[in-house]
């Protein structure tokens, strides 16, 4: 294109922008939020009678005898209890298993499932998790190539509704993965992970996902049976952290669970194999802990039920384990599919079965679902809790989850950044 013809182009594009009207957006009028009660998930207490002023989308005052701003809309709470939005620290809004289709296996669904209907996939799945009380999510992997990251984007831009998402791109794993490929087939796993060996490799997966939009850094530090040293993963770490993002950490065996601690991810995936040694070793270095401990039905859609029962009482080991020695825990579920008449928001919420089951105390729970996975999402300036300054991310229940947790899972009002996606 000619110079000329790019000025009078930008200045056409200008002049019907102003002739359309378009104007810098307008504040919203003020909010206030009256509730009957109000939980403080950091300390494991409620308190009657609150009222949180809103205005632009953050939390400005919060109190008991507060008046309303003039010109404020008052959203009438006073007969349920209010609490921050809830976090989903490990999910994969654009992987969808077909059970029957793919006989269980998500490799054959990213086989089958191009990037676009993933793309869409993810977007029906993210307003599900908003609607049912998830205002925020870590997306790690299994996306395809960056369709969760464009999922993301749509909603920031507000195309969309959906949660808060940090999106991990392209998972980075030692060669295969966690596939079992044929020389004949080599590609195959690609570009679901993106295989990095050699420190080179490694740098420059890390810098691909940056600057394709990733906002974590997901690797699987084992799985096959050669697996990334310490070394390796404080190499991963440290390239991750020079472009400002967390590491996330799959580990399926012991000795990944023990080098991923070691290394100080900011967060161990799953925990399989994990020691009460290597749980002690997360704890000392600040890592979180992500069990996702499946339910077991659901389980039973992938596993015969013998096997199904046995691996379930495994991850609920771990996870009380990790819950006796006082390891921070961030609620993940690692859902990839929908039970029957459910959407992914409400069966993500089937998980808190598992923290019943583990004996995981109601006010442990919330907080693992709030402020500890704020921290391990790195947002916990911004989110996870309600004060003032905070993201007006809201929920409401008809009941005290403190008292019954179950009642999260029937989410009467959700607010996110000041706006109400819902309201019963």
């Amino acid at each position: 294109m000619k110079p000329w013809h790019s000025g009078i182009l930008i200045a056409t594009l200008l002049l019907t922008a102003n002739a359309s009207g378009v104007q810098k957006p307008t504040a919203q009028n003020p909010t206030v939020i009256r509730a009957g009660l109000l939980i403080d998930p950091e300390a494991g207490t409620a308190t009657a009678n609150q009222t949180i002023v809103i205005e632009n989308g953050k939390i400005t005052t919060v109190g008991a005898r507060i008046a309303a701003p003039a010109g404020a809309d008052v959203v009438d709470l006073s007969k349920y209890t209010v609490l921050p939005g809830l976090f989903d620290a490990h999910t994969h809004l654009c992987l969808d298993v077909n059970l029957r289709r793919d006989a269980g296996s998500y490799f054959y669904t990213t086989l089958r499932d191009p990037n676009a209907f993933r793309s869409i996939q993810g977007t029906v799945h993210a307003r599900s998790m908003l609607e049912a009380g998830f205002t925020t999510v870590r997306d790690v992997g299994n996306e395809g190539n960056y369709a969760c990251v464009s999922v993301r984007r749509a909603i920031d831009s507000g195309l969309i509704v959906g949660p808060t998402m940090l999106t991990a791109g392209r998972i980075i794993a030692p060669y295969g993965g966690q596939f079992a490929l044929q020389p004949d087939k080599r590609d195959l796993a690609e570009p679901e992970y993106f295989f990095a060996d050699t420190r080179d490799e490694m740098r420059k997966a890390i810098r691909e996902n940056i600057h394709y939009g990733a906002s974590v850094i997901k690797i699987v530090v084992d799985d096959q049976r050669y697996i990334y040293s310490e070394e390796d993963i404080r190499f991963i770490v440290a390239e991750a952290a020079a472009g400002g993002l967390k590491v996330a950490a799959h580990a399926w065996t012991g000795p990944g669970a023990h080098n991923a601690a070691a290394a100080r991810v900011a967060t161990i995936e799953h925990l399989n194999g994990a020691s009460d040694e290597d749980l002690a070793l997360a704890k000392r270095n600040g890592v979180i802990a992500v069990p996702t401990p499946l339910p077991e039905d659901l389980l039973q859609q992938f596993r015969p039920a013998d096997v199904a029962k046995e691996e379930y009482a495994e991850e609920l080991a771990r996870l009380k384990s990790a819950h006796r020695q006082g390891v921070p825990i961030a609620f993940g579920t690692d859902a990839i599919f929908e039970a029957a008449n459910s959407t992914r928001g409400e069966t993500t919420m089937r998980w808190i079965d598992s923290y019943v089951a583990a004996g995981i105390p109601p006010k442990d729970l919330l907080r693992a679902m709030t402020v500890t996975a704020a921290r391990a999402l790195g947002v916990e300036r911004e989110r996870g809790t309600l004060r003032a300054g905070m993201a007006a991310d809201i929920i409401a229940t008809a009941g005290n989850p403190l008292d019954d947790v179950q009642t999260l899972k029937h989410a009467a009002f959700v607010m996110k950044n000041g706006k109400i996606v819902k309201s019963r």
